[in-house]
């Protein structure tokens, strides 16, 4: 499977870019070149120089360095919202794709319900409910998505549930939990791997989204939809301020949806058998 992913250009390509990105995020401390939150009117929409590499914002702050620090929240945000609903739906989807009968009825319907709606405006309302906070942002994401992967998940997990392994550990008297984390888990771990890459691609938009509609990440804090935020209003005067971050969102998404299909092309049961 490591010689499968190192032939593979483009889950190297991205693995190795998301990897850079969040490097960079980690050490934004040590290589921003200023102050992200320092303001200084006087030199606001300054063009690209040695002190300013992409220029300054509205109030004069480094546009590169708050790039820097914003990689922080926004990468971080979406992999903890990615753990959080890949978390729940693997779990409702393992209970319900194993036990079937009344388990996999009420979790199903559950789904069913939480599926009719708008995944958007869902959001939208759990965080005009709860209140306007980074946390609360996290909650309604995973609130709301958990219900498509615990489906996905419970197609995958019934693939699995009749093979002879599975069968044969029920017929010695294997404890369902041993079963479960010892047999099925690993079964699907590569599905897990590949919703988990394009979970997080979503999770940024999403909370990029909601920064951007001042619903997510507060001001002054660097986020990156949160800058865009900040840059509407001053498009046409320092379109800089807002194509930078939106670029960069760009990338990220992008690599983390590539890294999604090349990671579904090395884990694929059928190459690896081969």
């Amino acid at each position: 499977m490591f010689r499968r992913f190192i032939k593979n250009k483009t889950a190297v390509g991205t693995v190795a870019l998301v990897l850079i990105i969040a490097i960079l995020g980690i050490l934004a401390p040590v290589i921003a070149p200023n102050d992200p939150y320092k303001t200084d009117i006087i030199n606001k929409f300054a063009s690209f120089s040695w002190q300013y590499p992409f220029g300054t914002d509205n109030l004069g702050r480094c546009i590169l360095s708050r790039m820097l620090y914003g990689i922080r929240p926004t990468l971080g945000l979406a992999v903890l919202t990615m753990l959080g609903t890949i978390g729940l739906g693997a779990l409702m989807g393992l209970l319900a794709g194993y036990f079937r009968g009344i388990i996999e009825e009420v979790i199903m319907r559950v789904v069913d319900v939480m599926l009719s709606f708008p995944s958007q405006v869902m959001v939208f309302a759990v965080v005009a409910l709860l209140g306007i906070n980074v946390q609360n942002v996290i909650l309604a994401n995973v609130f709301i998505k958990w219900a498509w992967y615990a489906r996905m998940i419970r197609t995958g997990v019934m693939q699995y549930r009749e093979r002879n392994f599975i069968q044969f550990s029920r017929c010695v008297g294997t404890p369902e939990r041993f079963i479960l984390i010892r047999h099925l888990i690993p079964s699907i771990a590569a599905d897990l791997a590949v919703l988990s890459s394009l979970d997080v691609g979503w999770a940024i938009i999403n909370i990029s989204t909601l920064s951007f509609l001042g619903l997510g990440v507060q001001a002054p804090t660097p986020e990156w939809g949160a800058m865009l935020n900040e840059a509407k209003n001053v498009l046409t005067s320092n379109p800089t301020q807002m194509i930078i971050p939106g670029i960069a969102i760009v990338i990220l998404v992008s690599a983390f949806n590539l890294m999604g299909d090349a990671l579904r092309d090395v884990l694929d049961p059928k190459e690896v058998a081969e």
